[in-house]
């Protein structure tokens, strides 16, 4: 006959046991989502420990998933909620939803890569206009050019923003989650460009996230439509494709998105802006 006392210990196995699955499948999402991952917490712990002295991630292990989460990817502190600045125009907008696409391979390259190219993201917060680089990252631009074509980035949100560490706003996931992309992979280039020596996005950058992890040296070649905006200068390593440069006007657009700040995590690990940042609308073209 069981006693109450081994009945209990039996039943707080189990528990255990389920805690250790659900941690485990965290572990295993956290590795698959499409973000600026692990090796750019690296590099920003090596840069003086910033992140780990203002708490941005906690050692509780009462919480361990969003733990795992926070530890694949650099994430903004907790803070208040700020006023949102692009409120009145995300209101006008609410009931657009984006198209739900995915495409089984890579377009073949048809932009004319001795010719300029321009993208426009007209958002919720104001135009953001983007000189393109087809001559170094022609695989990159010609995907954006297809994919901007298709109406895939339109009344996709901006799903997050990081503001300690490294200094970027993410776009180009119409599930707004951090793990949606286009169905197909697109190769890693110009990491060698000269603008990244140092160690260092200057601000203005636009690069690819991919799902490299510099620890493993797994998962080269991995971009798919996601990617980040630089506001300020950030320490990263040269593992995510530069492929454009934002224009004057839109750095003031970024800027007025990242002075609103971030919210505290979700249970993925993003950390949206406070301004409700969504594109209306990509457009690609020969500038």
């Amino acid at each position: 006959m069981v006693s109450s006392e081994q009945r209990r210990r039996q039943l707080a196995r189990e528990k255990y046991l389920r805690q250790q699955q659900r941690r485990e499948t965290a572990r295993r999402k956290s590795r698959q989502r499409n973000v600026v991952i692990a090796s750019v917490l690296a590099v920003v712990l090596a840069g003086g420990g910033a992140v780990a002295a203002a708490g941005t991630f906690s050692g509780d292990d009462k919480d361990k998933k969003k733990d795992d989460a926070a530890a694949s990817t650099p994430s903004a502190p907790a803070n208040s909620k700020a006023p949102d600045p692009c409120a009145k125009e995300a209101k006008a907008v609410a009931g657009e939803k984006p198209k739900k696409m995915s495409f089984k391979k890579e377009p073949a390259v048809s932009i004319d890569k001795s010719a300029s190219y321009s993208m426009k993201l007209e958002t919720t917060c104001g135009d953001i206009s983007i000189d393109l680089d087809a001559a170094k990252a022609p695989h990159t631009v010609n995907s954006f050019d297809f994919l901007a074509g298709k109406g895939y980035f339109d009344h996709t949100k901006c799903h997050r923003l990081v503001n300690q560490g490294i200094y970027v706003l993410q776009c180009g996931d119409p599930q707004g989650t951090g793990a949606g992309g286009p169905g197909y992979k697109l190769p890693d280039e110009n990491l060698k460009d000269p603008s990244l020596k140092g160690g260092k996005y200057p601000a203005g950058t636009v690069a690819m996230a991919n799902q490299y992890n510099a620890q493993t040296k797994q998962g080269r070649n991995s971009g798919g439509s996601q990617f980040f905006l630089v506001y300020q200068d950030s320490q990263l390593p040269p593992d995510y494709t530069p492929f454009g440069k934002v224009s004057e006007d839109g750095m003031k657009v970024l800027k007025k998105i990242a002075s609103a700040g971030a919210a505290a995590p979700d249970q993925m690990g993003n950390t949206a802006p406070n301004a409700s940042v969504v594109i209306n609308k990509a457009t690609v073209g020969k500038s």
